[in-house]
């Protein structure tokens, strides 16, 4: 018989893709996750995960029986709470997020989704959250949206935004139009290592005979970007990033953008009602990302 272990290690295994992290998850031994799904795979029948030197990996079967499992455990929590003096805990939705999301854009999301379910945020690069969905590990994701995703049922464009080149609001060049790349060649720049346009941004300086030195390399969006408002240097990055004692210095040529978008996982348990939340809501959240540019 399956019983609720099984299935809250099963999501375990799903969620974190590691038997260790699993097990530190649910604060029980390895060998306990790997003979409990063992047994599960037993009952169902079917092999749920595939082994390898790469990690863990969800078979078919398995992500066709995530929804299911996802949706015995929202049961049981609400059995939990069945006569007691609390209120039924609704359902839960992870949600992916990469790191080059704006706060303003993160917190339109949250507060969009925050009212129909309980949500846990995460943080990756759009490789690592795609490869998340396409296993259910994740229900939604917010990142970059590639010229081959589908437009609708499971793929929402929020914000279309250029990429700009970013300097102190005191900057010699600060607010100056039509900036030949080879004025910039004199100037540090910080590299914004996170950033989706950097190979196609470095292309483009190479192109015109610009190989400027760099006063600091991060990952880090909030460090780059105080550094480029101290004076530091200038960098580039999605027009939504600018914070105060920042201007755009518009870089002749330099024309890339990005599309921001919302991705539905196949194996979203309330895929039906999240569509429906996008729809009503994404056409305001879209307006507020374009205003607060």
């Amino acid at each position: 018989m399956i019983k609720r272990s099984h299935i809250r290690q099963f999501l375990a295994l799903v969620d974190e893709g590691s038997f260790t992290r699993a097990a530190q998850r649910l604060r029980v031994t390895q060998p306990t996750i790997s003979a409990g799904i063992a047994d599960l795979e037993r009952l169902l029948g079917a092999r749920l995960f595939q082994r390898d030197k790469g990690g863990v990996h969800v078979t078919e079967r398995g992500g066709a029986f995530l929804p299911q499992a996802r949706d015995l455990e929202a049961r049981f929590r609400q059995a939990e709470a069945f006569g007691e003096d609390r209120p039924t805990s609704r359902a839960q939705l992870r949600v992916g997020v990469i790191g080059t999301v704006s706060t303003d854009m993160l917190g339109g999301v949250a507060q969009m989704l925050a009212n129909g379910w309980e949500c846990e945020f995460v943080e990756n690069t759009d490789y690592e959250l795609r490869a998340a969905l396409n296993v259910g590990r994740i229900d939604l994701a917010l990142t970059v949206l590639r010229p081959d995703d589908d437009e609708g049922r499971d793929s929402w464009q929020v914000l279309h935004e250029p990429y700009v080149m970013m300097a102190c609001e005191n900057h010699r060049l600060a607010g100056c139009r039509d900036v030949p790349p080879g004025d910039l060649a004199a100037e540090a720049m910080i590299a914004r290592r996170s950033c989706e346009a950097l190979r196609q941004t470095s292309r483009f300086f190479i192109r015109h005979g610009v190989r400027p030195r760099f006063a600091f390399r991060s990952a880090n969006d909030a460090y780059c970007l105080q550094l480029v408002a101290a004076g530091l240097g200038i960098t580039t990055a999605p027009i939504s990033l600018i914070r105060s004692g920042m201007e755009v210095i518009d870089v002749t040529g330099y024309d890339l953008t990005r599309r921001l978008g919302i991705l539905i996982s196949p194996n979203a348990s309330d895929s039906e009602l999240l569509r429906s939340v996008l729809q009503q809501e994404l056409e305001t959240l879209s307006v507020l990302a374009n205003v607060a540019q």
